[in-house]
């Protein structure tokens, strides 16, 4: 069998960048919204305000009880503009680590869905300690006593993306991506010129096929539809996938729960 041409390679991996970046592409709250019989939203910090980047609550899936947090970009120009098109500020990621915590003290299972270019890096975020509070999210998530769950279901960006991500299982839908950084940036710092950023792309390995072979991800969940996604129909295969793993982990105890997610991110790649 002969292998594909390597330009071939190049435009499917540049194809699912466009795909994740995709104007209409659902939401998290959306996906909520059909993976959950109820939610309850909560909001702030506790301790700045609330940033509609992120949104979180208890949500209701099968009769069972869960803590859902998500990244929320928006649908239009002013829901952008609200919700910062997606880039959190530092109390984005307090604000989840402040449910994350309540959950851990209810036993309620953690489910993150992500999609972000990345945590805003702007003057203001940077003053209030967008790098601790985005490291204090990945050590408090490695130590929690409850089940994580992630799934990127768009775009899932560097630290920002990462944030969210120290889970048991960690799951990407087929045309999401998941890097340190974009393909744009990538290109720019490497050959100086943004224009190469299909290229880059694929030498970056983004996409679910190249991060489930390096073991970075535990799964693929297909997307439903050819232009757009079915959104009925990917999210129950999002909660099928949602309620298996939970199963699974609710037989572990506390002990298992975390060492299962510890040892995980220690062996990555190896």
């Amino acid at each position: 069998m002969k292998s594909k041409p390597a330009i071939n390679l190049v435009n499917e991996s540049w194809a699912r960048v466009q795909k994740a970046r995709q104007k209409g592409r659902p939401t998290s709250l959306e996906y909520i919204e059909c993976i959950c019989e109820e939610f309850f939203e909560c909001h702030g910090d506790r301790g700045y305000r609330d940033d509609e980047a992120i949104i979180g609550g208890i949500g209701m899936i099968e009769g069972q009880s869960v803590t859902i947090i998500g990244h929320q970009k928006g649908r239009d120009v002013h829901e952008n503009i609200k919700r910062n098109f997606g880039m959190p500020h530092p109390e984005g990621y307090r604000k989840a680590l402040r449910l994350m915590k309540q959950a851990e003290k209810f036993n309620r299972p953690i489910i993150c869905l992500i999609d972000t270019p990345g945590a805003y890096c702007g003057l203001g975020a940077e003053e209030r300690g967008q790098g601790e509070a985005i490291a204090r999210n990945l050590m408090e998530m490695a130590s929690l006593s409850v089940p994580v769950i992630s799934i990127i279901i768009g775009e899932g960006g560097s630290g920002g993306a990462l944030a969210l991500g120290i889970a048991n299982r960690v799951y990407m839908l087929e045309n999401a991506i998941y890097s340190v950084l974009s393909p744009e940036g990538f290109a720019s710092i490497l050959w100086k010129d943004a224009n190469r950023a299909p290229e880059a792309a694929h030498l970056m390995k983004i996409t679910a096929k190249h991060l489930m072979d390096f073991k970075i991800i535990d799964g693929e969940i297909p997307e439903i539809g050819q232009d757009e996604i079915d959104l009925k129909s990917t999210s129950q295969l999002m909660k099928d996938v949602i309620l298996k793993d939970l199963h699974q982990l609710k037989t572990y105890n506390e002990e298992e729960i975390i060492s299962d997610r510890v040892s995980k991110f220690r062996t990555i790649g190896i």
